[in-house]
């Protein structure tokens, strides 16, 4: 009669833990059909946002695009590190070579990096200082330069060249240059242009 009893009590356990996981089962089943019935609705909402985007903009004058496109190149500006820039510079630029004026031509992201167009340009006596610089700031992985233009610049007491350059910088973030070994000198232009 014992083996009986143990076999009913057997039976009666698995009769219990297979009703307790078929419930389980149906609970978990529920919940995916749930879960998937909220992911069509917000793929459906998506899709409907996109569209509703797509005929906003094509509303959009010329104007209206023209402001939007600004107001996303405010957001650029506001999340470059302009003290970043001015200090990536400052490291890169040899003894001999003096920075005389930055212009900002653009600010956009790109893979997920914000990275600025720049006109630059340098004052030195010294072609040599500028190649050296320009080696520099390809070599440094967060700029690209090229020389577009130079200009001769005459004081009573000097003769230096100001060399206009086309940049690109890339601002990675963590990213920092390692200062050269040699300081960069700073010299102050009077108003006129002359030393």
């Amino acid at each position: 009669m014992l083996p009986y009893l143990l076999a009913m009590l057997l039976l009666g356990c698995t009769l219990a833990g297979a009703v307790l996981t078929f419930t389980q089962w149906r609970e978990l089943a529920a919940k995916n059909e749930l879960a998937k019935r909220d992911i069509t609705q917000l793929e459906a909402k998506t899709r409907e946002l996109k569209d509703k985007g797509q005929l906003v903009q094509q509303s959009l004058s010329p104007e209206q695009r023209r402001l939007m496109i600004a107001g996303h190149k405010l957001v650029a500006n506001k999340e470059f590190g302009w003290s970043r820039l001015l200090s990536d510079i400052e490291r890169v630029l040899p003894g001999s070579v003096s920075a005389s004026r930055v212009n900002v031509e653009n600010i956009y992201k790109e893979d997920n990096q914000i990275k600025a167009e720049l006109e630059f340009a340098v004052l030195s006596r010294n072609y040599q200082g500028v190649l050296e610089m320009i080696q520099r700031m390809n070599n440094s992985g967060v700029f690209r330069a090229s020389l577009r233009g130079q200009d001769r610049q005459e004081s009573e007491t000097f003769t230096y060249q100001e060399y206009t350059l086309s940049l690109v910088y890339q601002q990675n973030a963590g990213v920092s240059l390692t200062p050269p070994t040699e300081t960069a000198a700073v010299e102050t232009v009077p108003e006129g242009g002359n030393k």
